[in-house]
């Protein structure tokens, strides 16, 4: 995912940083109707980061991103006056905010208790399945036909899909 997109703790963690460099704030939306949002150096850097997919959904990884229409905002790395009083507005329902955010915690815990296997997942599930290895939490990548196989030798496997941005490196 691109460095451009940061989360809400980010943005209070450099709030009032005279390090940061002025920045235009987009309200952004993928494909799948997730909205974020992202923060650029300019529009050009925008299209730029967008056309080299840099830019994906912090929920689903899609790099199909399209700016929503919203007031403009330029964060000139000023801290906000104490006695301001600030309210982040949202269009999306609750609901799908509640769901977004279980399955990113979710995404986050099989992360952090798993061991990533990659390309390898299929053997080394069935080297745990046979008593080869010692079990333990696993998770990869496999095809849908080698995921059945493994059903259908008794294996239990479950399809589940990674935000782009958790299998990388925090920014």
């Amino acid at each position: 995912m691109a460095g451009a997109v940061f989360s809400g703790i980010q943005r209070l963690a450099m709030r009032g940083s005279a390090k940061i460099p002025p920045m235009k704030v987009l309200d952004l939306q993928c494909a799948h109707g997730h909205a974020f949002e992202g923060w650029f150096a300019s529009e050009a850097d925008f299209v730029s980061q967008c056309e080299k997919s840099m830019v994906q959904c912090p929920a689903c990884g899609n790099a199909d991103i399209a700016k929503k229409l919203s007031a403009p905002r330029l964060n000139l790395g000023a801290a906000a006056p104490e006695a301001e009083a600030r309210t982040e507005v949202v269009n999306a329902p609750a609901a799908q905010q509640a769901l977004t955010a279980a399955w990113m915690e979710i995404a986050r815990r099989i992360v952090a208790h798993t061991d990533d296997v990659g390309d390898r997942f299929a053997s080394e599930a069935r080297r745990m399945h046979y008593g080869d290895v010692e079990e333990r939490a696993i998770r990869g990548r496999t095809t849908p036909d080698e995921a059945r196989a493994l059903v259908e030798e008794g294996i239990e496997v479950m399809p589940f899909v990674l935000p782009e941005a958790l299998k990388n490196p925090l920014q």
